[in-house]
């Protein structure tokens, strides 16, 4: 099998490439990446000697289109996914998140090629925190931000031309990844580096916002069920029951380094954040007989905090900027 993975240096790309190449030895894989900030090419040194690499935009038409011609599958993952950024410049967003979507769905209707679409659960807006529902295939989409919103319309992209014109593709929404090579401006990264250095973690407001996380290698070996046993034209939501809220994720990763439990920050809290986000992936476990295998979050998050340890130079190039910009934020 070739397959083509958009953004596969990115965070969860990156590891799907990594997870494919050592368990699926048969598969020729082929990396499209723009290597715009969130991109390291460093993710893919592992495997470098191993898969082939283009640097390109999923807007490129011409490119997508001959990677494309030479591949039995894409399984996009490229996308711009920071909310404060999508806050800042909703452009960029547009661009890649819609415009890049449908270069690429073009591309797969012109080569009979099957598609899987990576999206999130940020689709569906947010639930309240005392609301005992969680989000399911059928959830009414309600996308609150630059980001979401996007993603939303890609995903709506995706539908219409299944059922436009045909072509073999699945969707998958998940709830929020954590594990090796995250980009230092996310949430765990963002406090682990913290941390490391001997800084205080930063909390968003009350830190009562809950998130559903999932260890990254559970969402890929997801993907992969899908991939395997889909049925085309369905939505997936994938998940694993690791519904925290922030203040109790921030305590956890104190208990690891051995630091009080309220030696935190608090700081402004992001606009527009939503409370709560739950998945239910019983279609998924149900039909395609998927479970997690990290199940407990503290184990999930001491091994992650140890690949960051062992990881600085992966990520210290990147973290002076992050934190500068976050300050002029008042966050």
């Amino acid at each position: 099998m070739r397959v083509l993975v958009t953004g596969g240096a990115g965070f969860i790309g990156a590891n799907f490439v990594q997870q494919t190449v050592h368990e699926r030895p048969e598969v020729d894989v082929t990396v499209l990446d723009a290597l715009t900030y969130a991109g390291d090419r460093r993710s893919l040194d592992p495997v470098a000697d191993r898969i082939t690499f283009v640097e390109g935009s999923i807007t490129d038409a011409a490119l997508v289109d001959r990677l494309v011609g030479e591949s039995d599958l894409v399984v996009h993952f490229a996308a711009e996914s920071h909310n404060d950024n999508s806050l800042d410049d909703p452009s960029p967003f547009v661009q890649t998140n819609l415009i890049g979507t449908f270069t690429l769905l073009e591309a797969v209707r012109k080569h009979g090629v099957r598609f899987h679409h990576i999206s999130t659960d940020e689709v569906y807006g947010d639930l309240e925190l005392d609301d005992p529902d969680r989000f399911t295939p059928e959830t009414p989409y309600n996308p609150s931000s630059p980001y979401s919103s996007t993603k939303a319309g890609s995903d709506l992209l995706v539908r219409a031309w299944v059922r436009s014109f045909g072509l073999q593709a699945t969707i998958s929404n998940c709830s929020n990844n954590y594990g090796p090579y995250q980009h230092v401006e996310k949430f765990i990264p963002r406090q682990i580096t913290n941390l490391i250095d001997g800084v205080r973690p930063k909390l968003y407001g009350a830190g009562l916002n809950v998130r559903d996380w999932i260890h990254v290698e559970d969402h890929n070996a997801a993907v992969w069920a899908i991939v395997d046993k889909g049925r085309a034209g369905e939505t997936y939501l994938i998940g694993a029951d690791g519904e925290k809220d922030n203040l109790g994720v921030v305590r956890t990763l104190l208990e690891i380094f051995g630091r009080e439990p309220d030696d935190f920050e608090h700081v402004n809290d992001r606009p527009g954040h939503d409370l709560r986000y739950a998945i239910d992936a019983s279609k998924l476990r149900e039909e395609l007989g998927w479970t997690p295998r990290y199940t407990d979050f503290r184990a999930g998050l001491e091994a992650t905090v140890e690949w960051y340890r062992a990881n600085e130079d992966w990520w210290r190039p990147r973290k002076a900027a992050v934190e500068a910009k976050y300050a002029a934020q008042g966050q």
